[in-house]
Order: structure tokens, then sequence, then C-alpha cells
């Protein structure tokens, strides 16, 4: 394509055939979803399917996220999707989270930022606040597809923002750690733990719920989480 053409399609004056959008797409690494919206737009049919969690298509990747929630105990993990939704978990996460609040509580669907985020969910137990804080947030687009947030997503940071201790979208770096990563600190009573996470996605993906998809898998960080795990969070 030459710097003129794509010029012309920019501009309005020329109409981008089917394979220009999708070559246009694939070159900027451009969601699934968001290639749908652009076929849509060029007046294409979207390539794209979106199919139910719980429909036929998704079976094969149903069973392979129970597998994963399984094997995680007695560690928690969630399944998110790309609007930090709660979608489905393993039954140590809420053994984790209710030891802290009252799930019942929580507005549906659960929100992981959210829950994270408000002063009347899990942030009066987070240790190291301003360090999880600005890691969340750039986490919410280092772990976006292709980097492109969810609109609905962004609209719930600024929410949450004005909660006041929420750093701005694009805040300073997180600065040095003793560790490979940063921890998540939960301290209530006499109780001390610390996670780290691991997320895991679909590999090569057809489809936008798919790719969209991630599990957020934590891990203790110390010894005494390890225990607290196996004495508190194991069936």
């Amino acid at each position: 394509m030459s710097p003129r053409f794509l010029s012309f399609v920019e501009s309005g004056r020329s109409a981008p055939s089917r394979e220009t959008v999708l070559a246009l797409a694939e070159a900027l690494q451009v969601p699934f979803r968001e290639r749908n919206a652009l076929l849509m737009a060029a007046g294409f049919a979207p390539l794209y399917p979106v199919s139910p969690l719980d429909s036929p298509e998704m079976l094969q990747v149903q069973h392979a996220l129970g597998r994963l929630l399984a094997h995680q105990e007695p560690y928690p993990a969630v399944v998110l999707d790309r609007q930090w939704n709660v979608v489905q978990t393993n039954r140590a996460a809420p053994r984790l989270f209710g030891h802290f609040i009252d799930l019942s509580q929580l507005p549906e669907p659960r929100n992981l930022l959210r829950t994270i985020f408000d002063p009347a969910g899990m942030r009066p137990w987070v240790a190291n606040w301003d360090e999880v804080a600005r890691t969340l947030v750039q986490r919410v687009f280092r772990e976006a597809v292709s980097g492109v947030p969810d609109s609905r997503t962004l609209a719930l940071l600024d929410e949450l923002s004005e909660l006041g201790g929420v750093p701005a979208w694009r805040g300073a770096g997180v600065g040095e750690a003793s560790l490979p990563f940063h921890p998540l600190r939960l301290e209530k009573g006499g109780d001390r733990l610390s996670f780290f996470s691991m997320v895991i996605t679909v590999g090569a993906p057809t489809d936008v719920t798919a790719q969209e998809l991630r599990v957020e898998a934590l891990f203790p960080a110390d010894e005494v989480t390890e225990r607290f795990a196996r004495e508190h969070l194991a069936e």
C-alpha cells in the first residue's frame, strides 16, 4: 500500500477493500473486537465470532479453565473478562477474599478493580496500598489485548479515582523492589499475607471472547502465606 492510498483511505477519498482493512488491522495489532468494528464501519460483515463462554464453541476453553482453576488449589485463581469482571473462580479465591470482606455486599458482576480499589472492599486490608494501586493501574494498560483497554474499564478507573488514593492512569513507576515482583500484602488482625500473581491467556485465539479472557492466579510469596493457604483456603 502506498502512503498516498493510505492517505485517501484515511480522508475518505478511497474506500478500502475487506483485505485492506484486515491487513491494516493486523499490522497495527488491533484486537479482534475492534477489527470487527473496523470491518463494519467499512461496510463489511464482522469476521471474528463473539461466543458466550458457556456456548458449545467454547467447550474446550471451558474445560481448560476448569482444569487450571482446580489445579491452582489451594491458591486463589479467578477468570477475568476484558473489563476485569470475575466470570469464574476456584474455591480458594472466595475463601481468601471472604476472610477480609463480606462478598455478598459486592455489586454484580463482581469486578476485581472495584473490589481492590473501593474503601468498602479490600483496600483497607492492603498493607502496601500505594505500590499495589500504581501497579494495578499500569496493568490495566499492559495486560489489555494489544494494549487497548476497554472504554468501560477506563470509565471505571475515572470513577474509582474520585474515591481518592488512586493514581493517574499513567502515573510514575513503581520504583525498585527487593523481590522479582510486586506482591499484594494483606493484613488483618494477626494475619500478614503476601501474594504475587501470574496471568494466563489463550494462545492463538480466533474468537473475541477467547482473546479477551485471562486467568489471574495468586501464589504465596512467603512461607507464612503458604501455610495460611493450606490451612484456611484448602477444602
